[in-house]
């Protein structure tokens, strides 16, 4: 899996259904939504596509029973490898670097609105 599909596969799995314009924002990757030439998510069985229950306007993006059996593994597997990963920060260490990804996650996503 690719990291763009892996981050729109994560927003999906941790947010639930959301509309298209909205997955864009939350994974900076709308673009694999509606890629030609490769396989999206969306050819791949992974995600499928709805009317919103109360919009009918609205298209609403939501992870297949194969793309969840996917993410949620992928999903385990890198939350062990940055598990690993940082186990030589101590705790407080730990707390100020999810302070600061959770500021520059901001920022970036202000920056490209």
């Amino acid at each position: 899996m690719g990291d763009s599909d892996f981050r729109v596969l994560e927003v999906l799995l941790h947010k639930g259904p959301l509309p298209v314009n909205t997955i864009g924002a939350q994974s900076l990757a709308d673009a694999r939504l509606n890629q030609r030439g490769r396989r999206s998510p969306g050819k791949k069985g992974l995600v499928s596509r709805n009317d919103h229950p109360g919009d009918r306007r609205v298209r609403q993006v939501e992870l297949t029973t194969k793309g969840r059996a996917l993410i949620t593994r992928g999903f385990g597997e890198h939350a062990a490898a940055m598990e690993e990963v940082t186990a030589v920060l101590s705790k407080s260490e730990r707390l100020t670097l999810l302070r600061l990804l959770k500021k520059l996650g901001r920022h970036a996503g202000e920056t490209r609105k």
